[in-house]
């Protein structure tokens, strides 16, 4: 090559060197007018020499003040853009002495000391047959104090007791009280129980509008997120604010309904958030206390009132193992031993066939399974499965049992018959209606967002008598409605969640799990996993032995946030955003990212180059050679150049873009084409 093109053109490399080692600067000029002069064939020396001693800068990446060691400091670089003091969230968390069974924690504005939760004095707002427990009447002193609180235990722990005690102290002092939860079928029955217990009792549902000028009102969150928005004269006279299953906050759709309501209401309102175990729940507290600059207590408790009993079986298998005991040990011997018999099932691990319309083949194992529930008095039972088809269709295999007496089938009816009574005669000829009454007198009940909202509260009330053995609905009867049962059996451990399949979290299992045991009638409460060939042992541990999931926002802007805060006056989507949980997560994540950076930082002052000065030089010459080669490739490229090479016989070699080396070949032949452009 150096015969080809002449010893000039590899002379330049030396020229460079020992200007990049003298520290000799290039010329800013334009490129020689030479330099594109078409005449010139490329073997002449004027030419070549133009090409690649250009008289303009070479362009090197600018990454030289890092070779050459100039180290930006972290003091400089956040100087420069933001005041870490002025970003964090100005909070302070306390812990408060309480007694054994749970932890007690208030988070309070950095200006304020705490002095102590004061003893009641006069009578309780609300009189209570039995001994409340630790975390109760811990927030029950925060209620009574007029202090905001959030209770976090697991289901079917008691959490409501706070709730009706901040509703009986908002009603004694002549105050309105709104109660949130976050589906309407959880609203329903919370209405039932206050309006037997307080009478003065509304409801608000997309459903449905009772009494909506009650001194205490039971909506959905979307109904007050619109009425926040609306500008609502009821939000005036509020005094407290609570908040059933807070933890669904983190849901990546509704999740936002919650962040947007919290932040709209007003500072003078008090809260009670009601919550399953979450692992952070102080810092909901912080935010709490950062958003509305009042006080925040966290009461936290891992007391379950039932203890519970995990079990897997096994697709294809003939009977249960137990992998978790009432005492939360993990039975490894039992679990490797149910693995052990998925292997060797076969085809029979795939777990239920489907038929050619959706159907279930054959007798499912869900069927054998309540079957063998029932013949041990194990009812009541709910059946979860992730989709309305699979509740309806293990429904249906169910026909052949029947688990009522003939006195509750009339029960039955009768409470039927009554409830629809309100549907005009055209509905109550629809095929929902007029199929699961032949269920339901069997003890069989069908509960998913497909039904009429009349039928899901009539099997929600005949549940709750006991008149229901075996309930088959999705996750959302396991949102805070408060149905316990006996037994619960997971279908399957997999979901779709609207984007792809995947396992259900541990915070969800523990979510459907803690409505197995009903407090004061059950020793123990049991729970069945179905497990299929898809299950790894992994998976398997994570689900049955993880912890809850951690309370993290799922925030983000929509189309009608933005058009609801256009009407708003004073607040706009940057001050949403900016008072949201999520911005509040990540302000706490600062420091952490501060002292990675720090640890970082101080690792790469530490980095010792042997002959750095050397590596320098060597490292310019190299961004030198790229760039003229990429100056000769413009000229060797162009057809007058090029084409006296391509002569049958010479060797080249192929390269597409530049990732792409197909090696070397042969030119066989070519023929040039006229006018291409």
């Amino acid at each position: 090559m150096a015969e080809a093109f002449g010893d000039e053109l590899f002379s330049v490399f030396e020229d460079d060197a020992a200007a990049a080692a003298s520290g000799a600067k290039k010329s800013k000029t334009g490129p020689a007018e030479g330099a594109r002069r078409p005449g010139k064939r490329l073997e002449e020396k004027p030419s070549v020499q133009a090409i690649v001693k250009p008289k303009r800068e070479i362009e090197i990446d600018s990454t030289e003040h890092v070779i050459l060691g100039k180290k930006p400091k972290l003091e400089d670089v956040l100087s420069e853009d933001v005041n870490l003091t002025d970003l964090m969230p100005q909070v302070k968390v306390q812990s408060v002495e309480t007694v054994e069974g749970c932890t007690h924690e208030v988070a309070l504005p950095a200006n304020e000391e705490f002095t102590g939760l004061k003893p009641r004095t006069g009578k309780a707002a609300k009189e209570y047959p039995f001994i409340l427990d630790a975390f109760q009447r811990e927030a029950i002193l925060c209620v009574d104090n007029n202090q905001s609180v959030l209770v976090s235990a697991h289901t079917s722990a008691g959490k409501t007791v706070c709730a009706e005690y901040a509703i009986a102290l908002a009603l004694r002092e002549k105050q309105r009280v709104i109660f949130t939860s976050p589906i309407k079928a959880l609203s329903n029955q919370k209405y039932r129980e206050m309006y037997e217990e307080f009478q003065d009792v509304g409801l608000m549902t997309g459903d449905v509008t009772i009494n909506p000028t009650a001194s205490c009102l039971v909506m959905t969150t979307e109904i007050l997120r619109s009425m926040l928005y609306r500008g609502s004269e009821v939000m005036r006279e509020v005094a407290w604010v609570i908040f059933d299953e807070i933890h669904y906050m983190r849901d990546t759709e509704r999740g936002v309904v919650w962040e947007e309501t919290i932040i709209l209401l007003p500072d003078n309102v008090h809260y009670v958030f009601l919550s399953a175990t979450i692992p952070n729940a102080r810092q909901f507290a912080e935010w709490i206390c950062h958003l509305h600059k009042q006080p925040c207590h966290v009461i936290y408790t891992d007391y379950r009132p039932t203890p519970l009993q995990h079990y897997i079986f096994p697709a294809g298998g003939d009977g249960l193992h137990l992998v978790v005991d009432e005492n939360g040990d993990f039975r490894e011997d039992n679990f490797n031993t149910a693995m052990q018999v998925l292997r060797d099932a076969g085809d029979l691990a795939k777990g239920d066939q489907k038929g050619r319309k959706g159907g279930i083949k054959g007798p499912s194992n869900v069927f054998k399974i309540v079957k063998m529930i029932m013949e041990r008095n194990f009812q009541p039972v709910i059946i979860f499965s992730f989709s309305k088809k699979d509740c309806e269709a293990y429904a249906l295999q169910m026909t052949k049992l029947d688990f009522n007496t003939d006195e509750e089938k009339k029960m039955v009816e009768e409470v039927f018959n009554n409830a629809i009574d309100c549907l005009s005669d055209e509905d109550k000829k629809l095929p929902q209606v007029e199929h699961v009454l032949p269920l339901l007198k069997r003890g069989i009940g069908i509960h998913h967002g497909g039904l009429l909202p009349i039928l899901k509260e009539t099997i929600e009330i005949l549940f709750s008598e006991g008149l229901i053995k075996a309930l088959f609905a999705t996750e959302t009867f396991a949102m805070g409605i408060n149905m316990p049962a006996r037994t619960v059996l997971f279908t399957s451990a997999s979901k779709f969640d609207g984007k792809d399949f995947r396992w259900i979290s541990s915070g969800e299992y523990i979510q459907m799990s803690g409505r197995a045991g009903r407090r004061g009638m059950d020793d123990r409460g049991i729970v069945i996993l179905m497990v299929d060939e898809k299950m790894s042992p992994t998976i398997g541990k994570q689900l049955l032995k993880g912890s809850a999931d951690p309370l993290n926002s799922a925030f983000h802007l929509t189309y009608n946030m933005v058009l609801n805060l256009l009407r708003v006056e004073e607040i706009n989507p940057e001050y949403m955003l900016e008072k949201s949980f999520y911005q509040f997560q990540h302000y706490r994540t600062i420091p952490e990212i501060v002292e990675r950076v720090n640890n970082l930082e101080a690792q790469y002052n530490k980095i010792v180059i042997p002959n750095e000065e050397n590596v320098v030089i060597y490292y310019r010459i190299r961004q030198q050679l790229a760039k003229l080669g990429k100056d000769i490739e413009e000229y060797i490229h162009k057809p007058k150049y090029c084409l006296p090479f391509l002569q049958p016989g010479r060797l080249v070699k192929v390269v597409k873009n530049e990732g792409d080396d197909y090696g070397w070949g042969v030119v066989v032949n070519f023929s040039k084409k006229s006018n291409v452009k």
